[in-house]
């Protein structure tokens, strides 16, 4: 298709302002398709894991052991995790990192 580049050059806004309401009903009825919008969250929750039997949690509060940081473990300085010594990769200072954050 040609196209004339030195007619004037119209805007979506000009060709609405000129449409029909027939015309702009027929578009719509176009446009809009069969499909329908699915909420991820919503199937999300749908799917079970496997080996996973969550089903006497509900309602039920978790108790969990929280143990102090043990002697030879530091918390680093970027993720402000514990880590054992092993994974300790800087000491600049005060400042600890470890091996993921280095």
């Amino acid at each position: 298709m040609a196209t004339d580049y030195d007619a004037p050059r119209r805007s979506e806004a000009d060709e609405l302002a000129e449409d029909s309401l027939e015309e702009l009903k027929a578009r719509r009825n176009e446009n809009q398709s069969g499909a329908v919008d699915v909420d991820e969250d919503v199937s999300a929750e749908n799917f079970e894991l496997p080996g996973a039997d969550l089903s006497g949690l509900s309602g039920e509060d978790l108790t969990v052991k929280v143990v102090p940081k043990q002697a030879d473990e530091f918390t680093c300085s970027v993720c402000f995790l514990v880590h054992h010594r092993s994974r300790l990769a800087e000491e600049s200072g005060s400042e600890l990192i470890c091996r993921d954050c280095a």
